[in-house]
Parts: structure tokens; sequence; C-alpha cells
């Protein structure tokens, strides 16, 4: 099967990453005003990428011949419990307790992926949207495409519009696309460039689900920002994504029909692109209502930690050791009307 050769030599390379000190004194600063005591757990997880984990997410399309038996042999497991208020049988991830990374699959044109790599968290704004078949869905901020293959192997939609603004990131999210759909039903999917905050004046009430996984600061990348004039930059253009969020948010509410729900999701601790953002929306958008995901966060409790004290409609995955997913911040919202 796979060599675990290839295991060490990732960690390694790992292991040679240095934590800026910039940012990270802008987070100590920062999270131990809004975490209290979890934040030196989770500071240890974030500064230390040997201990980082990925999850395999199973490609449907594409059953790698004794793929789960192989990951099952190599101490992998199922990563969500049936206990999940959803849970489609065709969504398949495994994750592992231990440490390190999986071997990555290259790329080839006209051959499909077996699997995906990615942080086990970031399937909980998917399994919140609980897509189903038939339903049009518009994937608003959607590269690099792992949401959006995750998602694929849920459901298959009625229309799929995958959007990203970024030009690199939208070349990064066809081939995604296309490493993990096969020719019939990629024709089916929708990916376009355009600009997200302008998306629901272009197509009003057009979708029966919307996710947002809103371009934020992301912790993880952040605290290994090799050029420390860059990573004062990005902390000066922080302060800018909440807005930029609340804009994409407001927009996703307005491509939602009456009776459509919509995910907000982001990778940051930071309360002022989370709970802040959606407080705004739900105190500025009088047709939305929150949606309680507390089942969800109960039902996934043994696979990830969460932060305490959060509201019924959200929840935030907190990284720590022997469960390093996350950060992860989740949030569901119902249109209830027109306006």
């Amino acid at each position: 099967f796979f060599l675990p050769l290839k295991l060490e030599k990732k960690t390694k390379g790992k292991l040679q990453k240095q934590v800026c000190q910039v940012v990270l004194d802008h987070f100590e600063k920062q999270y131990t005003a809004e975490l209290g005591d979890a934040w030196s757990g989770v500071r240890d997880v974030l500064t230390s990428p040997w201990c980082w984990q990925h999850a395999v997410l199973l490609n449907r399309f594409s059953p790698g011949a004794g793929l789960a038996s192989g990951l099952a042999e190599l101490g992998y497991r199922p990563a969500f419990p049936a206990a999940l208020p959803y849970l489609p049988a065709a969504l398949r991830c495994y994750t592992s307790a231990a440490p390190g990374s999986f071997p990555a699959q290259k790329h080839r044109p006209g051959r499909l992926k077996d699997y995906y790599l990615l942080n086990a968290a970031s399937l909980l704004p998917v399994l919140a949207l609980e897509v189903k078949d038939g339903e049009d869905v518009l994937d608003l901020c959607a590269a690099p495409g792992g949401k959006s293959v995750a998602i694929l192997q849920c459901a298959w939609p009625g229309r799929f519009h995958c959007n990203e603004y970024d030009d690199l990131r939208s070349r990064w999210l066809e081939q995604t696309i296309e490493s993990f759909i096969p020719d019939p039903l990629i024709n089916l999917i929708m990916i376009s460039k355009l600009d997200g905050r302008q998306i629901g004046d272009l197509q009003p009430e057009f979708y029966d689900k919307v996710l947002v996984d809103a371009p934020c600061s992301n912790d993880r990348s952040w605290l290994f920002s090799a050029d420390p004039q860059q990573a004062v930059l990005r902390l000066m253009q922080r302060k800018e994504l909440s807005s930029l969020q609340f804009q994409l948010l407001r927009s996703a509410i307005k491509a939602l029909r009456p009776g459509g729900s919509l995910v907000y999701s982001t990778c940051t601790l930071s309360r002022a692109e989370n709970s802040d953002v959606i407080d705004l929306i739900l105190s500025s958008c009088r047709n939305v209502l929150p949606v309680d995901i507390s089942g969800m966060a109960r039902g996934a409790s043994q696979e990830f930690a969460f932060l305490s004290g959060t509201q019924h409609h959200e929840l935030l995955v907190l990284p720590e050791k022997g469960r390093a997913w996350g950060p992860m911040y989740v949030a569901k919202l119902k249109k209830v009307s027109s306006s």
C-alpha cells in the first residue's frame, strides 16, 4: 500500500518551519483575551506543525481498490459517528489519532484522484449545510475546492455554482474539480470568477443552499509567515476582513430563496471575524434567523474539541493535542422571507 517513509519526510519538512514572532505576539494578546485558559493549549498545537493531522476524504467517483482497508491497516478509522444529524452514506472520511501527513496524489489530466487530504474540521461546514439531491447550491468562495468536492460526496445538486474571485485561486479550484469529478458530471458544475459581493444582486433568490467559506486571517498559515514585513501588513489588513465577510454574507442572503439556508465558516479563532460578523448580520437583516447546530457539535464531540459557551447556531473547533483539528468556525442561518 503506502510507504510510511513519505510521512516521515513530510513531517521533517514541517519541522523546519519557523514561527513568525510578530504574528505570535499579536495572537498571544488577542486570544488570551478571547479564549482565556484555552489559548495556551491551542497555541501549543498551532506552533507545532509536527503534531498536525490530515483526514483522508475518499472520492466516491473513483473508488480506489483496497483504499479503505489499507487505511484501516495504517490505523485510520471513519471520522464521523452515525449520531450526526446529517451524514450521507456516500461521504467517507478517515482520520488517524497519530500526527503526520498522508502522501498526496499529484494532479494528472484525465485521471481522477482517489482521495482528498484536508483538515477534518473543514467538513463540518459541509455537514451543517445538509445538501440534498436536486437542490441548487452556491459555494461563494470555493477555492481551493475541498468543500466543493465534499459537497459532491454528499449529494448531487440540481445546479452547483462554484465561485472564486481570485484568478490564481480560481485556476486551483478548476484543477481540483477536474481531479475529482468525472466528465459527464463536471459539465453540470458552473465555475465563475465573480466578485462574491455582487452575486446576490446578479442572481437574487436563486439558491436553496449557500456556503460562505469566507476569506479570513488563517491562523495556521499566518503563524509561519516567512516575511515579517508581509506579516505586519497582513495584521494591519486583518481589521478590514470583517467588513468584507459581512458584505459576502449580505450577498449570500440575497442569493438565497426564502426557506433556504446558508453556512458561514472561517479557519480563524478571531471573534471579530466569527461571532461578531454573524451577530451584525442577525441584527441588520430581519429576514434571517439562526439555526441550531448544537446537535452536530454534540455528535462530533469525540472527534473535535469545541469552545464552550458559544451560541446554539455556531461552533468553534479548537485544536488540541491528539485532536489537532481546526481552527474552524461554523454558523448556520435560514432565510425566512424576501426582505
